[in-house]
């Protein structure tokens, strides 16, 4: 049973951010609220750039293949986020956690979110479940929230691309 949304929701969005940076802090702020986020965050000049630095850290995560050492990028994430979760209900929309203080900049709020939900999605699905899409040359990432953990591809365009690829290879057309 997966009990906590944050890692699944925080990983997707930090993935969408990689794969589709958006062109100002407004899309920034418009793509968290896609993925679910719907506290106000103050507007500060830097937080373009600084959410730029978050998502270029969290890629060296997804581009570590090696276990222990993606961890240790991830727990170093999660240390300078320097937020604690605490219970909220703001909003209205009934009590639940959040991993960050109520009144931070944007970039330090993704910061945690994304740090904590992909610690989250690692330990409880496999610490091989973040990745590059397999399709050269996509350099798509990949997050696998498949039953069987197999998943390779970013999407199923990439996925047949490979397979023609595959069936070209082998000299079938």
């Amino acid at each position: 049973m997966h009990l906590n949304p944050y890692g699944e929701y925080a990983v997707l969005l930090a993935a969408s951010l990689a794969d589709d940076w958006p062109a100002d802090r407004d899309g920034i702020e418009a793509r968290t609220r896609r993925f679910g986020m719907t506290m106000e965050f103050p507007n500060e000049p830097d937080d373009h750039s600084l959410t730029r630095v978050v998502i270029d850290e969290w890629l060296r995560v997804v581009d570590e293949p090696v276990a222990e050492r993606r961890a240790a990028l991830l727990n170093a994430q999660m240390a300078a986020a320097t937020a604690y979760p605490r219970l909220t209900d703001h909003d209205g929309e009934g009590w639940h956690l959040h991993y960050r203080d109520d009144v931070q900049k944007l970039p330090i709020v993704l910061r945690a979110v994304i740090s904590v939900g992909t610690a989250l999605h690692l330990s409880t699905r496999g610490m091989s479940r973040l990745a590059r899409c397999a399709a050269e040359p996509c350099g798509n990432v990949v997050v696998d929230v498949t039953r069987n953990g197999r998943q390779r591809y970013c999407s199923v365009r990439c996925s047949n691309r490979a397979a023609v690829r595959r069936h070209r290879a082998r000299g079938g057309a």
